[in-house]
């Protein structure tokens, strides 16, 4: 596998650039639109370019930073940055479980190897793949949640969902959480539709909504290669677009491997305005085409 050349972070950096904010629902916090997801450094780079993009990124103004124990070393890779700049960041990390047991266990190991005392936000991971009633039960992912919050491991909380919105819907309606991360790009639009069936509930409820999978996510979920994204080498200033521009979503996490394209979206991020007419209209058309060829790529729709 070929890695490229760890991420140099230039003395000039600019420490805390400006970066636009959105109101993250009803946790009042303010987080940049921009966000990064820490796959692609767990998964595919070295601790060496994992840790000098993170203090690029941080520097840079992206502070939001989204990691998961099933990232491989994402969580020990953070643990060498966030000792001395915790306070800097909002920290969201996810446990995939069903019980309120298994919640607690695994973020207790979370908060050990991040090397932390607590997180801003802890998800329930792909609530798709897991059983409602389970989640919802008494004895559930969603009670360990709670826990958490009540120990004093996380601020808020909340869940992901990659596909099956129904049971994205459902938690919604029935359990109280702070936040969501969705599965929304302009392609997906047409497969999952979390745009039309979960978001404007979400928003409703003034839940904060961060958006993933913005380039259509990596193909297979395999982050071991670079540019990995289902869009590929398409210019991806109008889906990064899109993605800001539905209502009631606070930011994009995207998971990135290199300097490059931390600068790319950072100028992106700052630049950022609403999709016009015409812009919206290509992207419906192209978006109806290319849901055709991908399929429900990160798991069923029902």
């Amino acid at each position: 596998m070929t890695i490229a050349s760890a991420p140099v972070v230039e003395e000039s950096a600019p420490r805390h650039a400006v970066l636009p904010e959105r109101r993250f629902g009803k946790t009042e916090e303010r987080v940049p639109i921009l966000g990064l997801g820490t796959a692609p450094g767990g998964i595919g780079l070295t601790d060496e370019e994992a840790v000098a993009l993170l203090h690029a990124a941080i520097d840079r103004g992206v502070t939001y930073l989204d990691t998961a124990p099933g990232y491989n070393r994402a969580h020990s890779q953070l643990g060498q940055v966030l000792p001395a700049r915790r306070r800097e960041v909002f920290l969201a990390t996810k446990a995939f479980a069903s019980t309120a047991e298994e919640v607690l266990r695994i973020h207790e190991q979370s908060l050990h190897d991040l090397r932390v005392e607590d997180v801003d936000l802890l998800y329930v991971h792909c609530v798709g793949s897991l059983d409602p009633e389970q989640v919802l039960a008494p004895d559930g992912a969603f009670a360990g949640l709670r826990e958490a919050q009540r120990r004093g491991w996380t601020r808020y909380i909340g869940f992901t969902a990659h596909h099956s919105p129904w049971k994205a819907e459902k938690i919604l309606r029935e359990v109280e959480v702070d936040a969501v991360m969705l599965a929304m790009n302009y392609v997906d639009r047409h497969t999952y539709g979390f745009e039309e069936k979960v978001l404007p509930l979400a928003r409703s409820l003034d839940v904060g909504v961060a958006c993933m999978k913005t380039f259509g996510g990596a193909r297979e979920m395999n982050y071991e290669l670079h540019r990995v994204s289902h869009l590929g080498e398409r210019n991806h200033h109008l889906p990064f677009r899109y993605a800001l521009g539905l209502p009631g979503v606070s930011l994009a996490v995207i998971g990135m491997f290199t300097l490059e394209e931390l600068e790319r979206n950072i100028a992106w991020a700052r630049a950022w305005e609403p999709l016009t007419a015409e812009e919206q209209e290509r992207l419906d058309t192209e978006g109806r085409d290319l849901a055709g060829e991908w399929g429900p790529h990160f798991g069923t729709v029902e």
